[in-house]
C-alpha cells in the first residue's frame, strides 16, 4: 500500500487520466458529428458520395491509429504547418485529438450503418409517399431509428476509443497515461507491478461503467418489432 501512495504523491496519475479523459470526449463528439455525416453518404442517392465516404471508411478502418498519429506530427505539423495553438502542448493535444477522430469516424459510421439496417424498408418508403427529400428522411426518419439501433456498436467504439486514446504518445502528448507509465517505469523499476496495476485497475473503472450504461440504453431504447 506504501508503494501505491508513494507513487501517487510523486506522479500526477489522476491528471494524466483526466488528460486521455478529454481525449475521449472531444474525439467522441467529433468523430459522431463526422460519422454521421459520412453515414448519409454512404447511404446517399448520389452516387460519387457513396463512393467517397466508402474510400474514406476503408482507408481509416484499415490504417493503423499509430500511423495516423505519426503522421499529424510529422505529416500535418511539421510539413503542411497544420496548427491549432502556439503553446506547444496545446498543439499537440488538438492535434490528437483529429487523429482519434477521424480514425473513430470510419467505425461510428458503420455502427451507424448497422443502425441502419435495423430500420425497416417500409420506413423510407413511406417517408418518400409522404413527399419527404432524402435528409429530411435521413434525419428525421431513419437516422433517429438508427441511433437506437447502434447504442451496443457505438459503446463498443466509445471503450476503443477511450483505450485508443493512450497512443496520443505517438503524437507527442506528454502528459496522458502510457506516456506517464513510461516515466514511471524509467525512474522507479522497483515498484513495477504496482504500476502496472495502477494504470490496469484505472481502465478498469472507466471502462466498466461505459459498458454498463451502453447496455442499459442498448435494451431500454431497442425497438421492439
Amino acid at each position: 500500500m506504501n508503494g501505491f501512495l508513494e507513487l501517487f504523491s510523486q506522479y500526477d496519475v489522476l491528471g494524466a487520466f483526466l488528460v486521455n479523459i478529454e481525449l475521449t470526449l472531444w474525439s467522441t463528439l467529433f468523430s459522431l458529428i463526422l460519422g454521421v455525416i459520412l453515414v448519409v453518404m454512404r447511404i446517399s442517392p448520389i452516387s460519387s458520395l457513396r463512393a467517397v465516404a466508402g474510400a474514406y471508411v476503408e482507408l481509416f478502418k484499415n490504417l493503423p491509429l499509430t500511423i495516423i498519429m505519426v503522421f499529424m506530427v510529422l505529416g500535418a505539423y511539421a510539413q503542411l504547418k497544420l496548427t491549432f495553438s502556439d503553446t506547444f502542448a496545446t498543439n499537440f493535444f488538438w492535434l490528437a485529438v483529429t487523429g482519434l477522430s477521424l480514425y473513430t469516424a470510419a467505425f461510428v459510421c458503420e455502427s451507424l450503418r448497422s443502425g441502419i439496417n435495423t430500420v425497416p424498408l417500409g420506413q423510407a418508403e413511406a417517408a418518400r409517399a409522404l413527399g419527404l427529400g432524402f435528409m429530411q428522411s435521413a434525419t428525421e426518419i431513419i437516422l433517429p431509428q438508427a441511433f437506437r439501433g447502434s447504442v451496443a456498436p457505438l459503446g463498443n467504439t466509445l471503450i476503443a476509443l477511450l483505450k485508443n486514446s493512450t497512443v496520443a504518445a505517438a503524437a507527442s502528448v506528454s502528459t496522458e497515461t502510457s506516456s506517464l507509465m513510461s516515466q514511471m517505469i524509467e525512474f522507479r523499476p522497483d515498484v513495477i507491478i504496482q504500476i502496472f496495476l495502477i494504470f490496469a485497475f484505472g481502465y478498469v473503472i472507466l471502462i466498466i461503467p461505459i459498458g454498463m450504461l451502453t447496455t442499459y440504453l442498448s435494451n431500454k431504447l431497442a425497438v421492439r418489432r
